[in-house]
């Protein structure tokens, strides 16, 4: 296919491989961002019990990633966009790897949050460059292809996560987690130098929009963070409600900035665009899914059937496997039919798949279970591949890397939002159920055990001392709470959907 496409637009035949060379690097990095996304899951257990940290700190070398990628996304294209997104990737890679390093190698919870952040911010500078430089090494007619190759990395790193994860840990330590990312890097910087091409949207004199920098990379910090609280106490409270006000005020704000402002970080006129829109919203939802269902789902398979990380890992073989074969095939059926159909379908099929797997119990076997991890994947592939061909054919080519930036942004703000949506429905129900679930069986704990069951059945774990009957009541709690977190993923899918629909509707009334 790449083949082919260079032949039509006339570039000699010797750059064929340049081109798959340039796809290579591009995907690899994507990939190092993509995995680290997921790999720690597995992995927060043994990071828990070395680094002798809370539950909640440990969570947040996941959430402080997220946020550090999802808050500067769109600076890091509009970077790339200004700077040539060559060099802004290969920077990215270079700190990306770095830090990774650095994190290998600490011994206290609060430096690993740290450098997870500093890493996140290097993520960010390479994600949304990749889709850039795709869009100037193809034309905008044969860019399913490459996108497919992308997506079908990005989500086979994302769903991968958990496998390689659980090896690691297993057989050589958390740490390794991290250590991954070191051949991983090299290679990366090493094919990039030689085989990337440096491009330039816009005049490097243009002023940065530095004040929409600050207000959009605080109000999804602020957002995700309110949220999290809720999470931290399972209910929200008065730091919640404040964090979740000012973050609407500093949106608002945002909104207006981009309005007046003579080069916007997010120029409004873009979301003008039906295609561009639906490919952000049908993203963010996508996301939302993919990262909070196996953030509950992870505790399932672990304190809930007694799986290893390892073999909890390979109990979602089936979504793997099925996201890597099935980016290609989508490619084509976009290429037929368009985005709009396979994006729409996918995200029906992610909302039934949730809804199957919101009714697993603690006797699912393996075949119940990779059933519905299957059913998953074949949702997940269309939306990967259609949602990033509706938001970069959405956008001029000039702003192309504002157009990546966004649609990473999507991916990481919905798998944030999904992380602690899921968080704080699990949470909230379970230390909302836990005390009279205990007492309508006639166990009584005291408030301080009872406080305690309640807090581990938000992961299913029961605390050690409180006997056969109060431990079934935790995992029962657990699986209901898990159920409703599934179910609210779903419906996010199907609004998903919605949006695609509508958005196809507004196109057509645009031409």
């Amino acid at each position: 296919m790449i083949e082919e496409v260079l032949d039509r637009r006339g570039g000699p035949r010797e750059r064929t491989g340049r081109a798959w060379l340039t796809l290579l690097a591009l995907s690899l990095g994507a990939m190092m961002v993509s995995l680290d996304g997921t790999i720690v899951t597995v992995a927060q257990p043994a990071m828990q019990a070395d680094l002798r940290t809370s539950l909640t700190g440990v969570q947040w070398v996941v959430n402080g990633y997220l946020l550090a990628v999802s808050a500067l996304l769109i600076t890091a294209g509009k970077l790339g966009d200004r700077y040539g997104h060559r060099k802004v990737f290969l920077t990215g890679a270079a700190g990306f790897t770095a830090a990774s390093v650095a994190i290998g190698f600490c011994g206290q919870i609060g430096w690993v949050i740290g450098l997870r952040v500093l890493q996140g911010v290097f993520g960010a500078l390479m994600q949304p460059a990749t889709l850039g430089l795709l869009r100037h090494t193809f034309p905008a007619d044969r860019l399913n292809g490459p996108i497919a190759v992308r997506s079908a990395v990005i989500a086979a790193a994302t769903a991968a996560g958990p496998v390689v994860g659980g090896v690691l840990v297993d057989h050589a330590g958390w740490r390794w987690v991290f250590f991954l990312n070191v051949p991983l890097g090299a290679a990366v910087l090493v094919l990039g130098s030689v085989v990337l091409g440096e491009t330039r949207g816009g005049s490097a004199a243009v002023r940065l929009d530095l004040s929409g920098m600050v207000l959009l990379a605080g109000t999804l910090c602020l957002f995700i963070g309110g949220l999290g609280t809720a999470a931290d106490h399972g209910r929200p409270d008065v730091r919640t409600a404040v964090l979740l006000v000012v973050a609407v005020l500093l949106g608002a704000v945002f909104v207006r900035r981009q309005r007046t402002a003579d080069d916007p970080l997010v120029p409004p006129g873009m979301f003008r665009s039906a295609r561009f829109t639906a490919g952000v919203l049908s993203m963010t939802a996508m996301s939302f899914v993919m990262f909070g269902a196996p953030f509950v789902l992870v505790f399932y398979l672990q304190n809930i059937l007694g799986l290893t990380p390892t073999d909890s890992g390979v109990r979602v073989l089936a979504l793997t496997g099925l996201m890597i074969v099935g980016a290609p095939v989508a490619a084509v059926w976009i290429g037929r039919s368009g985005p709009w159909l396979p994006v729409a379908s996918g995200l029906a099929v992610t909302a039934t798949a949730m809804c199957a797997l919101s009714q697993l119990d603690a006797q699912s076997g393996p075949v119940r279970t990779t059933a519905c991890f299957f059913l998953l994947g074949l949702g997940f592939s269309p939306v990967m591949v259609g949602a990033t061909k509706l938001v970069l054919s959405g956008a001029p080519t000039e702003l192309s890397g504002v157009a990546g930036g966004m649609q990473q942004t999507a991916m990481q703000v919905g798998g944030s939002l999904g992380i602690a949506a899921v968080g704080v429905v699990v949470a909230t129900y379970t230390a909302t159920t836990m005390p009279g679930r205990l007492a309508a069986a006639g166990i009584a704990l005291g408030p301080d055990r009872t406080a305690e069951a309640g807090r581990g059945a938000a992961v299913g774990l029961a605390p050690d001392g409180i006997g056969a009957a109060a431990t079934r009541v935790v995992r029962s709690v657990f699986l209901e709470g898990m159920e409703y977190a599934l179910l609210a993923a779903a419906a996010v899918a199907v609004l998903g959907a919605l949006a695609v629909l509508l958005g196809r509707r507004a196109e057509r009334q645009q031409t």
